[in-house]
Protein backbone atom coordinates (compact mmCIF):
# COMPACT_ATOMS: atom_id res chain seq x y z
CA UNK A 1 0.00 0.00 0.00
CA UNK A 2 2.77 2.44 0.84
CA UNK A 3 4.45 1.36 -2.39
CA UNK A 4 1.22 2.80 -4.28
CA UNK A 5 1.17 6.12 -2.77
CA UNK A 6 5.04 6.61 -3.55
CA UNK A 7 4.22 5.83 -7.28
CA UNK A 8 1.12 8.04 -7.16
CA UNK A 9 2.82 11.35 -5.98
CA UNK A 10 5.39 10.88 -8.43
CA UNK A 11 8.03 8.73 -6.11
CA UNK A 12 8.04 11.86 -3.47
CA UNK A 13 6.57 10.93 -0.08
CA UNK A 14 3.43 13.96 1.31
CA UNK A 15 3.00 14.52 4.50
CA UNK A 16 -0.53 13.60 4.71
CA UNK A 17 -0.77 15.52 8.51
CA UNK A 18 -3.98 17.91 8.13
CA UNK A 19 -3.11 21.40 9.14
CA UNK A 20 -5.24 24.32 10.51
CA UNK A 21 -4.34 27.61 8.98
CA UNK A 22 -4.30 30.22 11.91
CA UNK A 23 -5.75 33.80 11.65
CA UNK A 24 -2.58 35.79 10.49
CA UNK A 25 -1.87 33.44 7.73
CA UNK A 26 -5.25 34.07 6.57
CA UNK A 27 -5.11 37.79 7.06
CA UNK A 28 -1.82 37.62 5.41
CA UNK A 29 -3.53 35.80 2.17
CA UNK A 30 -5.78 38.18 2.03
CA UNK A 31 -3.66 41.26 1.99
CA UNK A 32 -1.70 40.00 -0.44
CA UNK A 33 -4.98 39.45 -3.03
CA UNK A 34 -5.91 43.23 -2.20
CA UNK A 35 -1.81 44.24 -3.05
CA UNK A 36 -2.92 42.42 -6.40
CA UNK A 37 -5.96 44.34 -7.50
CA UNK A 38 -5.07 47.14 -9.26
CA UNK A 39 -7.12 49.81 -6.92
CA UNK A 40 -6.27 47.79 -4.08
CA UNK A 41 -9.52 47.88 -2.55
CA UNK A 42 -11.95 44.77 -1.86
CA UNK A 43 -14.56 43.98 -3.56
CA UNK A 44 -18.31 45.62 -2.48
CA UNK A 45 -20.30 42.75 -3.93
CA UNK A 46 -23.51 41.74 -1.96
CA UNK A 47 -21.68 38.97 -0.23
CA UNK A 48 -19.10 41.33 1.61
CA UNK A 49 -19.06 43.72 4.04
CA UNK A 50 -18.49 47.37 2.81
CA UNK A 51 -15.06 49.12 3.48
CA UNK A 52 -14.94 50.74 6.45
CA UNK A 53 -17.50 49.06 8.44
CA UNK A 54 -16.45 46.46 11.32
CA UNK A 55 -16.70 43.15 10.40
CA UNK A 56 -18.75 40.76 12.91
CA UNK A 57 -16.50 37.99 14.06
CA UNK A 58 -17.70 34.94 14.29
CA UNK A 59 -18.95 35.18 17.73
CA UNK A 60 -21.12 37.45 16.97
CA UNK A 61 -22.56 35.70 13.85
CA UNK A 62 -23.72 32.77 16.17
CA UNK A 63 -26.90 33.76 17.56
CA UNK A 64 -26.53 33.45 21.62
CA UNK A 65 -28.39 31.04 23.15
CA UNK A 66 -30.85 32.11 26.56
CA UNK A 67 -29.54 30.98 30.04
CA UNK A 68 -31.33 27.77 30.99
CA UNK A 69 -34.16 28.33 32.80
CA UNK A 70 -33.94 25.19 35.01
CA UNK A 71 -30.34 24.04 36.46
CA UNK A 72 -29.18 20.63 37.06
CA UNK A 73 -28.17 21.11 40.23
CA UNK A 74 -31.83 22.66 41.78
CA UNK A 75 -33.40 19.37 40.24
CA UNK A 76 -31.03 17.19 41.59
CA UNK A 77 -31.68 18.64 45.33
CA UNK A 78 -35.33 18.04 44.89
CA UNK A 79 -34.99 14.55 43.68
CA UNK A 80 -32.35 13.48 46.67
CA UNK A 81 -34.26 15.23 49.27
CA UNK A 82 -37.45 13.30 48.16
CA UNK A 83 -36.12 10.26 47.98
CA UNK A 84 -34.75 10.74 52.19
CA UNK A 85 -38.33 12.05 53.13
CA UNK A 86 -35.77 15.04 54.46
CA UNK A 87 -37.89 17.41 56.72
CA UNK A 88 -37.28 20.80 54.87
CA UNK A 89 -38.15 24.66 55.97
CA UNK A 90 -39.18 27.37 53.24
CA UNK A 91 -39.04 30.57 54.60
CA UNK A 92 -41.47 32.58 52.30
CA UNK A 93 -40.38 36.67 51.56
CA UNK A 94 -42.27 37.62 54.41
CA UNK A 95 -40.58 35.81 56.66
CA UNK A 96 -43.48 32.78 57.38
CA UNK A 97 -41.57 29.44 57.80
CA UNK A 98 -43.29 26.04 56.58
CA UNK A 99 -41.72 22.59 57.90
CA UNK A 100 -42.66 19.74 55.72
CA UNK A 101 -41.16 17.02 53.50
CA UNK A 102 -41.18 18.04 49.68
CA UNK A 103 -43.41 15.53 47.44
CA UNK A 104 -42.85 16.43 44.15
CA UNK A 105 -41.48 19.73 42.04
CA UNK A 106 -42.37 21.41 38.92
CA UNK A 107 -40.74 24.29 37.45
CA UNK A 108 -42.41 27.13 39.26
CA UNK A 109 -44.28 25.08 42.39
CA UNK A 110 -43.37 22.58 45.49
CA UNK A 111 -45.59 20.39 47.42
CA UNK A 112 -45.12 19.93 51.01
CA UNK A 113 -46.58 17.20 53.03
CA UNK A 114 -47.11 18.59 56.62
CA UNK A 115 -47.43 16.01 59.51
CA UNK A 116 -50.04 18.22 62.00
CA UNK A 117 -51.48 20.55 58.94
CA UNK A 118 -52.85 20.36 55.42
CA UNK A 119 -50.72 20.03 52.45
CA UNK A 120 -49.70 22.96 50.55
CA UNK A 121 -48.80 23.99 47.74
CA UNK A 122 -45.81 26.73 47.54
CA UNK A 123 -44.49 28.64 44.45
CA UNK A 124 -40.96 28.79 43.92
CA UNK A 125 -41.30 32.43 43.46
CA UNK A 126 -42.50 33.58 46.84
CA UNK A 127 -39.92 30.68 48.50
CA UNK A 128 -36.88 32.94 49.55
CA UNK A 129 -34.58 30.15 50.51
CA UNK A 130 -34.86 26.58 51.72
CA UNK A 131 -32.66 24.69 54.53
CA UNK A 132 -32.94 21.11 56.17
CA UNK A 133 -34.56 21.27 59.13
CA UNK A 134 -31.78 19.33 60.82
CA UNK A 135 -29.98 22.38 60.26
CA UNK A 136 -32.09 24.82 62.48
CA UNK A 137 -30.01 27.09 64.90
CA UNK A 138 -31.49 26.65 68.10
CA UNK A 139 -33.20 29.54 69.80
CA UNK A 140 -30.93 31.78 71.06
CA UNK A 141 -31.69 32.48 74.70
CA UNK A 142 -31.00 35.68 76.64
CA UNK A 143 -28.03 35.15 79.59
CA UNK A 144 -30.76 36.86 82.22
CA UNK A 145 -32.95 34.31 81.55
CA UNK A 146 -30.98 31.94 82.36
CA UNK A 147 -30.06 33.47 85.42
CA UNK A 148 -32.30 32.59 89.31
CA UNK A 149 -34.69 34.81 90.31
CA UNK A 150 -34.52 36.92 93.26
CA UNK A 151 -37.35 36.50 95.51
CA UNK A 152 -38.30 39.88 97.15
CA UNK A 153 -38.38 39.57 101.40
Amino acid sequence: MAIFFFFLFGGSIVNRKLIRTTLADVKARRDQVQQHRPNGTAQSGMGQPRPGQPQPSSAQMRKRQPPPTETHAEIYYYKKQIDAHTPMVLVLEDGEEIEGTIEWYDRGALKINRRSAPNLLVLKRHIKYIYKADERMPQMTRVEDNLPHATES
